[in-house]
């Protein structure tokens, strides 16, 4: 029982890291500027947007692009610029993490 409960905290907290260092990436990318997790702020909410693309087969890929080349017209007036100095496994780290936000 002691076992278990020790896996469980240690995976508890290894989701937690993950999900702190994928946050962290989006500050380091300036995903922040823009976004938030819960509510709009130029930009949809990350939640939002993990709402909107669930269930979507391509729509990983289809917004690993979007971070990239950036977008318009899907949220609103405001296009979100190309982000040029994120990578392709930045982009898809930071889509996964998003995906995952309920």
């Amino acid at each position: 029982m002691k076992r278990s409960l020790l896996v469980c905290l240690a995976a508890g907290t290894l989701v937690s890291n993950v999900a702190m260092a994928n946050a962290d990436l989006a500050k380091s990318k300036n995903c922040m500027a823009c976004h938030a997790v819960g509510n709009k702020v130029v930009g949809p909410a990350f939640k939002d947007v993990a709402a909107k693309y669930a269930g979507q087969k391509d729509a990983e890929d289809k917004l690993v692009q979007k971070v990239i080349k950036g977008g318009a017209g899907v949220w609103g007036a405001v296009p979100m610029p190309a982000n040029a100095q994120v990578s392709e496994a930045e982009a898809r780290t930071l889509v996964k993490w998003i995906m995952s936000l309920k």
